[in-house]
């Protein structure tokens, strides 16, 4: 793989809208809040610092983390990959949870477009399902880029699933109920981390939900030009982000499916899986192509394609109907699962 430093890739100039793909019309509720926060410049690496600096800002703190004392949690270190850190994971648990549980694991990965984000970012679904379906989280704080390219951030991930399955009955949880979750770049990260669990024997996920998941770093969907210039995360921001993780070779031939998952050639064998994403998103085709191909593959699969969702629409304006609806189709399909699970189906 053709290396150079993340600083010294490219950085393309914002794409003006192409005149022959109109874009799809956003929902009114997100368009109004849209309008109402003003233009958004793309990301470039020099914007990485005040990235990080604004995600950390949004960070969950220590009394939203208790969700008024219905949620008990903690934070260790665990062992990370061969030669690496320790990796930091947060972990929360039901306050009502009897001894000698064995609760659902929901096994998180954060959003950031890999350059941004912690363990405690983006939280508040997984930490409603802890505090409502009884579940266990347990999200991961992987190493980002440009400073740590691929394979760190994924390497972080399966150490802290092969930690969280050999744990889980220390943690009130159940070591054959781990459905890992991820979004935007996390998504990414999820559906990585399913590749590699798979292909390495590891532990084996019951399932894996992505959310807007960021996986093809070429980058030339029909989509991603369809909403250049327009969504909250474009194709410009998007390159930034795949160079930073790629070490400046996003789009290059000898990208490993482990890295960018669109590349993969089996998906057989890969938990059943739920997609979501907006039509109004630079993410929409990768996302509906990687649904597909597994059903191709035999893997069972829930895509919901939300009309005028623009990337983030859920975290960004969360009373929005389109958010509620959003949300609840994710608690309803958990809900199945952890149901099926619990009554052996």
């Amino acid at each position: 793989m053709t290396r150079r430093t993340a600083g010294d890739a490219p950085t393309p100039a914002r794409p003006a809208p192409a005149a022959d793909l109109p874009p799809v019309p956003l929902d009114p509720e997100l368009a109004a809040a849209l309008e109402a926060l003003g233009e958004l410049p793309p990301l470039t690496p020099r914007d990485v610092p005040a990235v990080r600096a604004a995600v950390g800002a949004g960070a969950l703190g220590d009394e939203a983390l208790r969700c008024g004392g219905e949620v008990v949690w903690e934070e260790r270190e665990v062992t990370g990959p061969a030669g690496a850190p320790d990796v930091t994971v947060l972990i929360c648990r039901p306050a009502a949870a009897p001894a000698g549980s064995r609760l659902p694991l929901v096994y998180f990965m954060h959003g950031g477009g890999m350059i941004a984000g912690s363990r405690r970012h983006l939280m508040s679904d997984v930490l409603e399902w802890t505090r409502t379906l009884h579940t266990v989280t347990v999200s991961v704080e992987y190493r980002l880029a440009p400073e740590h390219p691929h394979p760190a951030p994924l390497e972080d991930c399966y150490a802290g699933l092969v930690w969280s399955a050999r744990h889980a009955a220390e943690l009130g949880a159940d070591p054959d109920r781990i459905i890992t979750v991820g979004t935007s770049a996390g998504g990414g990260l999820a559906a990585g981390l399913a590749l590699l669990a798979r292909d390495r024997g590891g532990p084996a996920p019951a399932a894996q939900m992505l959310l807007s998941p960021m996986l093809d770093d070429r980058n030339d969907t029909r989509s991603g030009r369809q909403m250049a210039g327009r969504d909250m995360w474009d194709r410009t921001s998007n390159a930034t982000a795949w160079n930073a993780h790629l070490d400046g070779a996003a789009g290059a031939p000898d990208i490993p499916a482990h890295a960018a998952p669109a590349r993969a050639a089996d998906l057989t064998g890969l938990p059943p899986a739920y997609l979501d994403v907006g039509s109004a998103e630079t993410f929409r085709d990768e996302t509906v192509a990687y649904a597909g191909r597994l059903w191709q593959s035999g893997v069972p699969c829930e895509l919901h394609v939300w009309p005028g969702g623009c990337h983030g629409f859920d975290e960004f304006v969360p009373r929005a109907r389109l958010s509620r609806r959003a949300k609840e189709a994710r608690r309803e399909w958990l809900t199945s699962l952890l149901t099926a699970g619990r009554d052996g189906g």
